[in-house]
């Protein structure tokens, strides 16, 4: 056996279903010890997709993506997904080929240092330098990647080392898979918790990404449900408590005092249930310093200034909330309602008016909502969109709308919606996406094309930048660098083998989007967005003091 097929047999043993990979010629013989296996090898078009798919597939399994590139160029091509899932909690083990170990020593043709460039983005890496070394190796690296908290993991593979045998007396097996324990909480945390909670007047729950990551919604909204404790959501957190639900406050995110923002300003005692400060940082929700905050989560929080926190509770998620709340009472007041009706009845009145053109981003987010199942898939790329998408798309479960949000790079709305659908078939799969990200990756569509793989992306076409036209408007009146031509999206897809549609009035956004999800091969819908609607959102809440 080859180290090359001994990897492979120990991905098989991790119970790896895809492999996002670009060949090179360093990886040659792990490609061919995958051509008579288990796992399916999903051939991109640029490494940055690979890792990108690896990465939602993680985000929406619990299991760690795993994505394969060359070294040098293949290698720093992958580094911006790796670095995405790594800073968004989700697990990910990439594997780089590199230069045979008698050549990495001088200069050398495509040889860096590819272990120093992941070094920041990773959990922890290793190169394998033996053969003998790969059970352990690979062992490790899916467990720390899959460990709270989650993230990326990489391991290197020089091709020298990959053609070698194993070697005599060495073993061939694959370790046995084994899953960290979480441990229970501390009873004495617990109590301090409870007293904590009782003495709030106006207590609310900060429902982050670790509570997806954990499968503990459940026991989120039953903890909200019987206290009578209003929740609000991170963006990576949306739908842990279903928006429907009269306790949803939906989600913070944006710098501005939004409706949500402004319940947390009232909010005396916050219950950070799964929360990750990369999501939204303490000090746009606590900037004053005079929250009680109670920590709940597998780990102790990072220190931070505007995050002090008076009781922390470390531990499985689900079994600390119940434990808290066998000790308290249902609240008895209606601070709950008063802010659901405050933040529902901010959304209404943005929605109001008829629908004009082009679309305003509050019809756009309405029509893909009444277009989808509760339980479709909508993966959102980077851009103005995902402001919206974050602060208004209602869900009714998490993970059903995946933002990245911590590390929040352009680009990833494309291959996220292939790995979204590889991973899940039966369910219907929409990328929402600015025009600036989807061309970031459009690439990909070749790959969905290829692979059959029924993908629909919905394009809010603005024809720029639109966060830093945003901004720059905000801060200088006037915009620099961020106007771009496009080329004519229906054509672009058509040219890939692709659906194109065009969106030409508001009425017909909605019928394109039925269209699109009859079609047995990709779609792609080019919309008009109107973003004049940034500006008077900025100075609406703004004008609240």
């Amino acid at each position: 056996m080859k180290a090359s097929e001994l990897l492979v047999a120990c991905l098989e043993n991790e119970g790896v279903e895809f492999l996002f990979a670009l060949p090179g010629e360093e990886n040659l013989d792990v490609l061919d010890a995958l051509a008579n296996g288990r796992i399916r090898v999903i051939l991109v078009r640029h490494e940055q997709g690979a890792a990108f798919m690896a990465d939602v597939y993680g985000r929406l399994t619990g299991k760690a993506g795993v994505c394969l590139a060359t070294l040098g160029p293949g290698a720093t091509n992958l580094l911006t997904g790796v670095a995405d899932a790594n800073l968004d909690r989700v697990p990910l083990v990439a594997i780089t080929g590199q230069a045979s170990l008698d050549r990495t020593h001088k200069e050398s043709h495509q040889y860096i240092d590819v272990m120093a460039l992941f070094t920041p983005v990773t959990k922890w890496q290793a190169q394998i330098a033996r053969a003998s070394i790969i059970p352990e190796a690979v062992r490790k690296a899916f467990k720390v990647a899959q460990t709270e908290k989650p993230g990326a993991t990489h391991l290197e593979l020089p091709e020298d080392v990959a053609a070698m045998p194993v070697g005599e007396g060495a073993d061939e097996t694959p370790l046995r898979v084994q899953a960290p324990f979480v441990p229970e909480p501390l009873t004495a945390q617990v109590k301090r918790a409870i007293q904590a909670i009782q003495s709030a007047r106006r207590p609310l729950i900060l429902a982050g990404n670790g509570v997806v990551r954990r499968r503990a919604h459940e026991a989120v909204r039953r903890f909200a449900r019987t206290l009578n404790i209003p929740v609000v959501h991170t963006f990576m957190g949306k739908g842990i408590m279903p928006d429907s639900d009269p306790l949803s406050l939906y989600t913070i995110g944006l710098r501005l005092r939004d409706y949500p923002a402004l319940a947390m300003e009232r909010a005396d005692v916050v219950i950070a249930v799964g929360y990750d400060f990369v999501e939204y940082a303490p000090c746009y929700w606590n900037p004053n310093r005079d929250k009680r905050v109670v920590h709940i989560d597998v780990s102790p929080a990072e220190v931070d200034a505007h995050y002090i926190v008076e009781v922390g509770v470390l531990g499985d998620l689900a079994l600390s909330l119940e434990q808290i709340g066998a000790g308290l009472s249902p609240l008895q007041s209606d601070w709950a309602k008063r802010e659901r009706e405050r933040v529902v009845a901010g959304f209404e009145a943005e929605r109001a008016g008829k629908p004009s053109w082009p679309m305003r981003p509050q019809n756009l987010i309405a029509d893909v909502r009444a277009s989808l199942a509760p339980d479709d898939l909508v993966v959102c790329d980077v851009g103005a969109h995902k402001l919206w998408m974050g602060r208004m798309f209602p869900c009714e479960a998490p993970n059903t709308c995946l933002i990245s949000n911590g590390f929040a790079s352009m680009g990833i709305g494309l291959p996220g919606a292939i790995a979204a659908k590889l991973a899940f078939p039966e369910r219907r799969v929409l990328a929402v996406c600015g025009d600036g990200g989807f061309l970031m990756n459009v690439q990909e569509l070749e790959t969905a094309v290829r692979l059959r793989v029924p993908v629909v992306a919905l394009i809010w076409r603005d024809d720029g930048y639109g966060v830093i036209r945003w901004n720059q408007l905000v801060k200088f009146g006037r915009t620099t660098a961020v106007d771009f031509g496009n080329p004519d999206l229906v054509t672009l897809a058509q040219s890939f083998g692709a659906v194109g549609l065009r969106v030409s009035h508001p009425t017909e956004l909605r019928p394109c989007l039925a269209e699109a999800f009859r079609a047995e091969r990709p779609v792609v819908i080019d919309c008009p967005v109107d973003y004049a609607e940034n500006l008077r959102l900025t100075e609406h809440l703004k004008a609240r003091g």
